[in-house]
């Protein structure tokens, strides 16, 4: 883990789009602080030693880079971090943190939710009250119900929380196989998808998106799950293949999907999957919280602390890996 001196003020560039970044006053009592939106970046970077990338997509960085010089830090308001995967802070010394762990909660939710969703069938109530029809149907119970959550970081560990917490049977997908894991028990490679997939109702997508990860459930994979599977993804829209995705779903390959990202995202108007009945989709939200954006910047104080300080700063990614490696 990356330790800093702490002999002196740090300088941080705020990189925001529209809300200034969060517990502003606390991260000025640390640092000396230059608000910036994209097209300032080059100049609040001069002599900077900390990106605070609070507007944690924006690609200006990238853009901006030879005016990085001085930088150590990068800190992203966000868990995923392949948006700033680029060549040069890969190579470099920088340090790059992200906010792993303070939307897991939230996310994990969401994953339940939307399982619960599928299962109840509550898309089809709901236009049937729309409708005005009193139609009684029957649903499927998830208890005792199996679930593979392609993932095994902080988001995929609460989402294998509370999907035990309702009764179904959990395991796990992950970089290598293994067994006797704290939390899934059973942890298959992620390579191996197409092999195991036909034993679970849901496959529940939470992995970071990394050159392993893209592209990752593709069409051999949805093939292989269960006709009467659901697929969600609460990770990143690019590791389903959506052709190969919409094509399953037309044919009845699985029975569902829900969706809170995509690829592309935003879905455009017209997109297939907004015409598929058996689709929910979300727009990129299931970690937002009231309270997230407070959570996110107490995040970034106790790491801006932590660097004042000469500490070890928490979160740090694996620029190798691309993602925040577990303990």
């Amino acid at each position: 883990m990356s330790v800093f001196n702490g002999q002196k003020r740090p300088v941080v560039a705020a990189l925001y789009r529209e809300a200034l970044p969060p517990r502003l006053a606390e991260v000025q009592e640390l640092a000396d602080v230059r608000l910036t939106k994209a097209d300032g970046l080059a100049e609040a970077l001069d002599g900077a030693d900390v990106l605070y990338q609070w507007h944690s997509f924006s690609p200006a960085l990238r853009e901006n880079w030879d005016a990085a010089s001085s930088l150590r830090w990068v800190h992203v308001s966000a868990a995923g971090v392949s948006q700033l995967m680029f060549d040069e802070l890969v190579a470099s010394e920088v340090t790059y943190t992200n906010s792993r762990g303070v939307l897991s909660r939230a996310i994990a939710e969401f994953a339940l939710g939307f399982v619960l969703d599928m299962a109840k069938d509550t898309q089809a109530s709901f236009k049937l009250q729309q409708a005005q029809r009193w139609q009684h149907r029957t649903t499927r119970k998830i208890q005792g119900q199996s679930a593979l959550v392609v993932g095994t970081g902080s988001i995929g560990r609460e989402i294998a929380s509370l999907f035990q917490a309702v009764g179904m049977d959990v395991d796990g997908a992950g970089r290598s196989a293994r067994g006797g894991d704290a939390d899934f028990g059973t942890v298959h490679a992620s390579s191996s998808l197409a092999s195991v997939v036909q034993d679970y109702d849901y496959v529940v997508l939470a992995a970071p998106l990394t050159s392993d990860t893209k592209g990752l459930v593709d069409a051999e994979v949805l093939e292989a799950m269960k006709p009467t599977a659901g697929l969600v993804n609460v990770g990143r829209g690019e590791l389903v293949d959506t052709d190969a995705l919409v094509h399953a779903l037309a044919t009845g390959a699985i029975a569902g999907v829900a969706l809170d990202v995509v690829h592309p995202e935003p879905l455009p108007a017209g997109h297939p999957l907004w015409a598929l009945e058996n689709v929910i989709i979300t727009p990129h939200m299931c970690g937002d919280t009231e309270d997230y954006i407070d959570d996110l910047g107490k995040l970034f104080v106790e790491n801006l602390r932590r660097y004042s300080n000469g500490e070890c700063l928490e979160n740090i990614v694996d620029k190798r890996l691309g993602f925040v490696p577990g303990n």
